[in-house]
């Protein structure tokens, strides 16, 4: 009777995985596991029509295994789209380990994640995302070549995505204030890692007044004291009376709760899935006089940058490449007005006018 149950209960768990699957249309899903490194990790590719599948790995402290799930399933459509609305040729894909990127860190657990993207023979590539740096690339590059963001290459791919964030705010600002200029403006920045604190060190550059907040307090000390901004709490972000609102840490802060305390003309940040429900708080963020600025285009930088490092380009191409979010910025914000439609959905259908018509170029063939 045991094994029965164990059955069933394995085959309806199985069931909801495809089913997940089929709800963001994913191409395949890849469940890692290792005793001997401690290695728990899940690749997903969700879809190659327009090349190998790039994208980051997370390393987060998920408190199950579900929820594991529905970030990176999440998060590998996001680069989907960001990939195909940047106009690379690469498809999306993601992965995240579970553990404590501060404390559960060892070169076998990364060898060990290289060889499982390995085994994928370059569907895959990956890169740095939260809580990996580049010393942990340079680990997995050793079991697999499928990796880009190395020292030495490309290199960490923050300061470019921060810089895409950075000039796609200037560009709703324009739209939003009738100057794109930045300076005076109350900023407040959630999460100031590796992306934030490259951000915060362009708003402080150009005169914005700047407010920041972060889970790791040795962080936030070392970050408001080197680039002079405010402290606030983790909750109280969502209180304070500002301009923009920049998440740059985990998704889904943008939410029922949130945004009926949110005093901001601006969201423009660099965190993936910012929306908790795209459908409701897209419209939601119109109904209250917000611009919220699409963030897998926004975050785009950071991929381009992996991008010129697998294709053969230089720095400089990726800086050019980064600072088009601009142009892409007013496009969608454009359209968005005209059309009346919220701009996530606008970001959306670009991405998928692209990938429609290179699906139709392989087909051919």
């Amino acid at each position: 009777m045991a094994d029965i149950l164990d059955q069933q209960q394995s085959t309806a768990t199985m069931n909801t995985v495809l089913d997940d699957m089929a709800k963001y249309n994913h191409e395949q899903v890849v469940f890692c596991q290792d005793n001997a490194t401690g290695l728990k990790a899940i690749i997903a590719v969700h879809n190659t029509v327009c090349g190998p599948a790039l994208g980051g790995t997370r390393m987060w402290n998920y408190a199950t295994g579900a929820e594991a799930l529905t970030d990176v399933l999440r998060l590998s459509r996001g680069m989907t789209y960001k990939n195909a609305i940047s106009g690379l040729n690469l498809g999306g894909g993601k992965a995240v380990i579970i553990g404590n990127s501060r404390t559960d860190k060892n070169e076998a657990l990364f060898r060990r994640f290289g060889k499982f993207v390995n085994s994928l023979s370059g569907k895959y590539i990956t890169a740095e995302d939260v809580g990996i740096s580049p010393q942990d690339m340079t680990w997995v590059n050793m079991e697999t070549n499928h990796v880009a963001g190395l020292p030495g290459k490309s290199g960490d791919p923050s300061p470019v995505t921060a810089y895409g964030v950075y000039v796609g705010m200037k560009a709703a600002a324009k739209q939003q204030f009738g100057s794109d200029s930045l300076a005076g403006k109350k900023i407040a920045v959630q999460g100031v890692g590796h992306v934030g604190e490259y951000l915060v060190n362009h708003l402080s550059k150009e005169g914005a007044e700047v407010y920041i907040s972060d889970i790791h307090e040795d962080t936030l000390k070392r970050v408001a004291d080197t680039y002079k901004a405010k402290v606030v709490g983790l909750n109280d972000i969502y209180d304070l009376d500002m301009d923009i609102y920049a998440p740059c840490a985990l998704g889904a802060t943008v939410n029922d709760d949130t945004l009926n305390r949110l005093k901001c003309s601006i969201i423009a940040g660099a965190a993936n899935n910012q929306l908790k429900q795209e459908e409701i708080q897209g419209k939601a963020v119109i109904e209250k006089g917000i611009m919220y600025v699409p963030d897998f285009m926004l975050n785009a930088g950071g991929v381009i940058n992996c991008y010129a490092e697998v294709a053969g380009l230089t720095s400089e191409w990726a800086m050019a490449k980064a600072e088009e979010i601009y142009n892409t910025t007013n496009l969608i914000l454009n359209r968005s007005s005209q059309e009346n439609i919220p701009t996530y959905a606008i970001a959306n259908k670009m991405a998928e006018e692209r990938i429609e018509a290179l699906g139709k170029v392989k087909l051919s063939f």
